[in-house]
């Protein structure tokens, strides 16, 4: 077979294939119906607490009378409720605490442990990477008991730090595992020349490494700021006082009153509680993906 055969045989596969989307019943049945059912199930929980909080009690609770996916009398009465008699700017704010504080102190153990891993190539370096990621997938549920013992015992109970020093607990491991896979993507040789010129092991993390991993620090930051916005169980366990807890659990035990649920409120609650995470995603999202498909600018 000729070259020129060779090069016409891929690019007539190519063409055969980007016909098959060419009618529009195709297109419909593969494309646009799939992407339009992923976009609903989606955008739909927050369609339904957009429209439940600003909906009156009635309206709520009377769907017979009442369209259940639409507002005929919009309210702020359950707005109000939220923040101003009940304690959510303050968990709102412990929460912003918490996540950033370790969400950072997660980043950085997880980039000395991975870099160690997948550099200095010490003896055992991939069991020890192997291990650090199976203790990510030990259940929070059995960590926080003995977890309780330690927050006790430093005196940290129901303050911010025994959520910072114990979040990083199940965040260390996977964001290591991560920055490994990112690591290894990263060619040895630039680091090699670097040693040959001089630069401290240091240096190179700093100067050259890190600058090139951009998009995996992203994408586990978003993945340690997400998980420590959204923990329940060791911030239910560590924290008592209402002005101490983070949203997750203020909104559930403080609109939560026997069996009575107060839905305007707790829909405002998980509402304006999504919304810092979802403009933290909007604004990295192209570096999240790059991580994801392992990219490396050069």
């Amino acid at each position: 077979m000729t070259d020129v055969a060779r090069d016409a045989a891929p690019a007539a596969v190519d063409s055969t294939g980007m016909s098959y989307l060419q009618t529009l019943p195709r297109r419909v049945v593969t494309l646009y119906l799939p992407l339009a059912i992923f976009v609903f199930v989606l955008l739909f929980p927050f369609y339904w607490m957009g429209i439940t909080t600003f909906k009156p009690n009635d309206e709520i609770y009377n769907f017979s009378a009442n369209n259940p996916f639409w507002i005929r009398n919009p309210t702020l009465a359950n707005v109000e409720k939220l923040l101003f008699r009940t304690e959510y700017p303050e968990w709102l704010l412990n929460t912003m605490v918490v996540a950033i504080s370790a969400t950072c102190l997660s980043i950085f153990a997880s980039v000395l442990a991975a870099y160690a891993i997948t550099r200095l190539r010490f003896r055992g370096a991939e069991t020890t990477g192997l291990l650090i990621f199976l203790a990510y997938l030990v259940p929070p549920s059995i960590l926080f008991i003995p977890l309780a013992t330690i927050v006790y015992g430093m005196g940290i109970y129901d303050t911010n730090w025994a959520l910072i020093l114990t979040y990083p607990t199940f965040l260390i491991p996977f964001c290591t595992w991560l920055m490994m896979g990112y690591f290894k993507t990263i060619p040895y040789e630039l680091e090699e020349c670097a040693l040959i010129d001089g630069a401290t092991r240091l240096q190179i993390l700093w100067k050259i490494t890190l600058p090139l991993s951009v998009p995996g620090l992203i994408s586990a930051g978003i993945f340690a700021f997400t998980l420590s916005w959204n923990e329940f169980i060791y911030a239910l366990a560590f924290i008592s006082s209402s002005e101490n807890k983070t949203v997750p659990v203020g909104v559930l035990t403080q609109l939560v009153e026997g069996d009575v649920y107060h839905w305007g409120a707790l829909m405002a609650g998980a509402l304006f509680g999504s919304l810092p995470v979802a403009v933290f995603y909007s604004f990295f999202v192209d570096y999240y993906v790059a991580s994801m498909t392992g990219a490396v600018k050069e």
